[in-house]
């Protein structure tokens, strides 16, 4: 497992640190987006939906569970915060979306036993002394298939 942190001082920084990783995103790429309330992640997804030029088209998921988007490669965007637990991601069809485009899943360390072994997890902390500033914590986590 890879570690990286990154300080972001803006939503902008946020969005344009989203961008920079988008472009090295393809299918079967799972980001999984970690913290609290209002720490980042949907500015973090919002930038990565405007790489692919989905700005026009973003929206939360909270209360469909996923967002599909139809770009190249599809892009789902999911937010598991309201699932019950993991049977609710499985009934789903959760799992047969990780090969079928590129994964981004708010609150995901709840389902995280169902991930495959290859993902990115970014943990969102707000900082206490700076309103404005968030802390992301990136694990990239890679098993060689065997």
């Amino acid at each position: 497992m890879q570690t990286f942190q990154f300080k972001s001082n803006s939503e902008n920084e946020t969005k344009q640190f989203a961008k920079e990783l988008a472009a090295k995103l393809k299918i079967g790429d799972i980001i999984v987006l970690s913290g609290e309330l209002g720490s980042g992640k949907t500015k973090f997804t919002e930038g990565i939906l405007e790489y692919f030029g989905l700005e026009n088209e973003i929206s939360s998921p909270t209360f469909t569970i996923v967002n599909e988007y139809n770009s190249t490669p599809p892009i789902f965007h999911f937010d598991v915060y309201r699932l019950e637990d993991e049977d609710e991601f499985l009934a789903i069809g959760g799992e047969e979306y990780f090969e079928r485009g590129i994964c981004i899943i708010e609150w995901g360390e709840m389902i995280e036993d169902l991930l495959p072994p290859n993902y990115t997890k970014i943990s969102f902390s707000k900082d206490p002394e700076n309103e404005n500033v968030r802390n992301l914590d990136i694990q990239v986590k890679s098993q060689k298939a065997k």
